[in-house]
Order: structure tokens, then C-alpha cells, then sequence
């Protein structure tokens, strides 16, 4: 509810007597705690959350500063003065229900509301189990506007030295439990203590596409964790700490790529998002200055290189756009200059997502590779082996699966055998030196535990040149289950990790039986791994380089990346090769999509040439 002054005096005596008919005998009567006269910085308090939460307060006082007329509804206000204790915040936002607020900026008001700390959940999740840290709020408000058109306070200017460079606070555990943030010891702190109130990030850089939603992710910190197109790169488990939601209030929606700049600064009070991390919600956005940003292209392949590459295509299936094809297909031919294997990873059933027992994909493949043909690239062939229906993850009946294209005119692919099931197993025999897979292709262990509702690795043997070169395409398990690395919980549970780390450590075993038997065999891991590069699941594939590199670890720091979520550039995608490789290894990341807001698939796409 919201009043004016002038309505003040004559409510309060209405209540009054309202409250003297009603009141029962002193012997009845229950007692109620009166609500308090406080401070927004005494409701906010020094830690993650208010001591006073579940409270009722009186007469809060505070400057309206922003207002929300879409759900949530309300508007934040913020102290005149400041208390001068930098752990705690003096900005809040009044949440006002299904009622539109009616003040308007400027405004002096006082509120008498009960105190909440609302969190936000997903699906499947309830408050004590979300990850996402609660915002206090005031709640139930009735609104007293006490005078109109007081100046604005200050925002709080976000320098590229304001926030820390380490993300978590040193607890292990739920971080709301810290009674008194430091906001000059990690960036969650900071951002704490300023929640609520007005903030500014000067003419911040883009460092992530911009969503569907017109949500982008912003740096305050431009010259720390830079990636080569302008994005925030990760190389570890600490975050990068400068990453900034921003959230336009009037609707607008802006496309914008990595790298893109705000012409101006960015302006308005600091919540949490319901996507996860801190968040300006701006009532406007400055104009968007571009980078022009474009595609990179991989440089030619010489005859005498073999190149394989790896691509994640998202889900594709037979009904996606004819757009989505030839967006796809220019990217192979164009951008990866047309490898002479590709690892497809997301490759969807003939009927798509539709939960009706089909799992042969023949028709999404037919349409991709005609569509390659199309855009000028060469008449793929490829290999692939169905699973079984719903067994290895993804969307329910999409039954998505790691599938190889090839050239037929470079490279010839050994047919040998033919697996009696999915369940069948590809094995490794030969004399010394001369190593060859029992079947081709094949799965890896496709009944071992470490798969359960997960995709199998597929292997492959090809032939070029006259030389043997064994591929293995790969899309482990997802990161699905794991904490939220922005929220409370730090560290974060990575329980996901715990089964790619078994899957790679499956993978690395029948690597080495090949490598038994001939240790120069020429082998190129690739695929989706879901997972970065300084892992525990990478290490464990690669033997921690004994034998296996990762080829995106020899990058430069700025170029290590596939991905990008939350505003991170981070990989997921990775191409491994053995030591007889490595030396003739030429290996690019082809950023075409994941820096995009018009991206045809979630994943950059990488190749590499090698001369077996």
C-alpha cells in the first residue's frame, strides 16, 4: 500500500480505533513484537543476509531511486546519507506485489514492511537447495511519500580496481553464513555490499552475446582475463571476477556480440539475477558500439595434412530450419575449410525429440551432408553406430550421438566387422607395430558404468596416405547437477566430474592398449568433452600429457576457449593427439559461434592438421 503525508494522520487514528474496538481482554491478549524503526543499511546488515529477515519494520526511510512495473514489481531506494560502514548496503528493493508501483524516482519515502530474503529457484530445486544467494527485501510495504524531486544518490562507480580478483570468500560451505562481508576480499562480498543500490560500470565492454531475452554480460575489470575477441577467459576454478549482468527495465533488447562496447555507462541498482550472479538492472541502456566482430576462418590445409575436426551442432535433427542447415554447412566448408574427418557431436534421430522408439539418424545426416555439398564442400560419407532408445542422454528420444563425416576422396575409412549391438565393444589387436581395431567402427565400453545415460565414444580407423590413423569421437557426460559456480555454495559440488572423470579414465585405458601395441599410433581424440582444460577428467585422459596432449593447452592463455556461459569463455571442446602427432600438429579454435548473438550452435567449433 502506498500513501502520501497527508493522508498520515487521519489512517493513524482510523487504525487506532479499529484496534481499540477489536482488542480482546488483557487476559487474551498475545503479544507481538512492534515493528522496529530502522535503517535500510540495518535491514540490509553486514553479512549475506539481514539479521532482521521474517521481521516487521517501521518507517524506513530512503530515496526511490529505479522502478520495476513488470514482475517483480516494486522499486529500490536507497539511503540520503550513507552509514559509512562499507559492509553494508544502502539501497533495498520494496517488493509491491501485483500493484504497479506509484512513487516515482526522486521521491523521499518512508516504508513500514516486513523483511524477506526472497530466493529465486529453478526447476526441481526448492530455497534450501538453490544455489542462487537471497536479495532482502521489503515486503507487505506500506509507502509514505514524504517530499518529491530529491536529487538521486550517487551510483557507486565500479573502477577496474573496485572489485577483487578473487571471487569466494575463504569459507568452505554456504557463504550466507558469513556475518560480516569483506568487501575488499573477494568479489561476491563486494557485490554484496553494494546490493540495492545505484551503481555504475563506465562504458563497459560486452564480454557475452546478448540472450533472447536481451540480458548481456558486461567487465568492469576490461584489462584482466581477456580473450582475443574481448571476452573474460577462464584458466581456473577461480572466476573471473570483473563479469557484470545487465538487465534492460524498459524492455529493450539490443543484439550485441563479444567485444561490442556501451557508449556510455551503464546505470542502476545491483540485484541477482534469476539466471544466476549479480545484475545492473538499467531503467536504459547507452547505445551499443560494435566491435565488428567476424567469424574466423582456419587457414588452408596442405595435401599432404590430414585435418580433423570436431563440432557440437546442438541438437540438430531433420526438423530443424533449412537456415540452421546451411548455417551449419557454410561453417564446415568456409570457416573449418573443409576437413577430411569431422566428429559431429548432437546429431538427433530421424524423428528428433519426439519420445517414439526411432534412433537411426540417417536422415539428419543425409540432410547435413547435402547441405555441405551445397554450400561447394565435398560429398561426405560418414559412420556412426545407433544407440539404444533413450540410453545415452540428451533430450528424452532425441537419442543424440557422435557420428563421423568424411571425405571419401581424401581419407578411406576401414569397414571391418560389423557389432553384433550397441552393446558390443571395439578392441585392439595386431602384431608389435602394427595395431587395428577388432571392429570399425566401434564403441568404447559402451556397457561400463561410467556411460550410464551417457553418449559412448565412437572409434574409427582411417586410413591417408597409406598410414593408419585411429580416431575416437567424444561427447561425455554434462555438467547437469552441478552448483551453480556464481552462487552460495562455495566451493561449488562439480558432482558431474565425478563420471567424466571415470569416462576418462575408461578412455585412457584403451588408448594404451592401442599404444601397447604400437606406441607411434597415430590417434586423434576429439569431441565434446564438457569439460576445461586444467580438469581432473582432461588430466585423467591425457595421462596428464604422458603420451596425449590437449592441443588447446598449447594455445596462448586469451585463445583458450569454445564456450561461453555467464559471461565466461571457457572450453568444453578439445582435440587430443598422441606424441607421433604432435610435432606436425597445426591446430586452430574457429570462433563462429559461441561469441555470436546469431550463433547456430552453442560450441566453436576446432581442427586440426597432422601429417601421420
Amino acid at each position: 500500500m502506498i500513501k502520501h503525508a497527508s493522508t498520515t494522520l487521519l489512517s493513524a487514528v482510523a487504525v487506532l480505533a479499529a484496534t481499540f474496538v477489536a482488542a480482546p481482554a488483557p487476559a487474551q491478549a498475545v503479544p507481538t513484537p512492534a515493528p522496529t524503526s530502522v535503517t535500510i543499511a540495518e535491514v540490509q546488515g553486514p553479512g549475506f543476509a539481514s539479521p532482521l529477515a521474517g521481521r516487521a519494520v517501521s518507517d524506513v526511510p530512503g530515496i526511490v531511486t529505479t522502478i520495476r512495473t513488470t514482475s517483480p514489481r516494486g522499486f529500490w531506494m536507497q539511503s540520503a546519507v550513507p552509514d559509512r560502514d562499507p559492509s553494508t548496503s544502502d539501497g533495498i528493493f520494496v517488493f509491491t506485489g501485483s500493484t504497479a508501483p506509484t512513487v516515482t524516482p526522486g521521491d523521499a519515502v518512508t516504508v513500514s514492511a516486513t523483511v524477506t530474503e526472497y530466493r529465486s529457484v529453478g526447476s526441481g530445486e526448492t530455497a534450501a537447495t538453490t544455489a542462487n544467494l537471497g536479495v532482502t527485501e521489503l515486503t507487505k510495504p506500506t509507502v509514505t511519500v514524504r517530499s518529491s524531486g530529491s536529487p538521486l544518490p550517487a551510483p557507486v562507480t565500479f573502477t577496474p580496481f573496485s572489485v577483487p580478483s578473487r571471487f569466494a570468500p575463504p569459507v568452505s560451505g554456504d557463504i550466507e553464513q558469513v556475518r560480516r562481508v569483506v568487501p575488499a576480499r573477494s568479489a561476491q562480498e563486494f557485490l554484496e555490499a553494494h546490493e540495492g543500490e545505484r551503481v555504475s560500470v563506465p562504458s563497459p565492454r560486452i564480454i557475452a552475446p546478448s540472450n533472447t531475452f536481451g540480458d548481456v554480460d558486461i567487465t568492469s575489470k576490461p584489462q584482466s582475463d581477456g580473450t582475443i575477441h574481448g571476452g573474460a577467459v577462464l584458466s581456473s576454478y577461480n572466476l573471473p571476477t570483473g563479469r557484470i549482468k545487465v538487465s534492460a527495465l524498459d524492455g529493450s533488447k539490443p543484439v550485441m556480440n563479444t567485444g561490442d562496447r556501451f557508449a556510455g555507462p551503464v546505470v542502476g541498482p545491483l540485484d541477482w539475477s534469476n539466471f544466476g550472479g549479480y545484475v545492473i538492472d538499467a531503467p536504459t541502456l547507452p547505445a551499443v558500439v560494435s566491435s565488428g566482430l567476424t567469424p574466423t576462418v582456419a587457414s588452408r590445409v596442405n595435401d599432404r595434412d590430414l585435418s580433423v575436426a570436431t563440432y557440437n551442432v546442438e541438437n540438430l535433427a531433420p526438423g530443424d530450419s533449412a537456415g540452421k542447415y546451411a548455417a551449419l554447412a557454410r561453417g564446415i566448408v568456409t570457416n573449418l575449410a573443409s576437413p577430411d574427418v569431422v566428429a559431429v557431436e548432437e546429431v538427433q534421430d530421424n524423428s528428433g525429440a519426439a519420445d517414439d522408439g526411432t534412433v537411426a539418424a540417417d536422415a539428419t545426416i543425409a540432410r547435413l551432408t547435402t547441405a555441405i555439398a551445397a554450400a561447394g564442400g565435398p560429398r561426405y560419407d560418414h559412420r556412426g553406430i545407433d544407440p539404444v532408445n533413450d540410453t545415452d542422454g540428451g533430450a528424452p528420444g532425441g537419442n543424440i550421438r557422435t557420428v563421423f563425416l568424411f571425405n571419401p576422396s581424401r581419407v578411406s575409412f576401414v569397414d571391418r566387422g560389423k557389432p553384433s549391438s550397441s552393446a558390443a565393444t571395439v578392441g585392439v589387436r595386431g602384431p608389435a607395430g602394427r595395431a587395428q581395431l577388432s571392429v570399425s567402427p566401434g564403441r568404447i565400453a559402451p556397457t561400463d558404468p561410467a556411460w550410464k545415460n551417457s553418449r559412448k565414444p565412437l572409434a574409427g580407423e582411417f586410413t591417408f596416405r597409406g598410414r593408419t590413423v585411429f580416431v575416437v569421437g567424444n561427447h561425455f557426460n554434462s555438467k547437469g547437477g552441478d552448483q551453480s559456480a556464481d552462487g552460495r555454495f562455495q566451493p561449488p559440488a562439480r558432482s558431474s566430474e565425478t563420471q567424466r572423470t571415470a569416462q576418462a579414465s575408461v578412455e585412457n585405458a584403451w588408448v594404451r592398449s592401442l599404444q601397447a601395441i604400437d606406441p607411434r599410433a597415430a590417434i586423434v581424440i576429439a569431441g565434446d568433452l564438457n569439460d576445461y582444460q586444467f580438469s581432473p577428467a582432461v588430466r585423467t585422459l591425457t595421462g596428464s600429457g604422458a603420451g596425449l596432449t590437449d592441443l588447446i593447452a598449447t594455445l596462448p592463455r586469451a585463445q583458450q576457449y569454445t564456450y561461453v556461459y555467464s559471461g565466461v569463455s571457457q572450453v568444453l571442446d578439445h582435440i587430443i593427439v598422441s606424441r607421433s602427432l604432435r610435432p606436425s600438429a597445426r591446430y586452430e579454435v574457429v570462433h563462429l559461434n559461441a561469441e555470436f548473438a546469431g550463433q547456430t550452435s552453442d560450441h566453436d567449433p576446432q581442427v586440426v592438421r597432422v601429417r601421420p
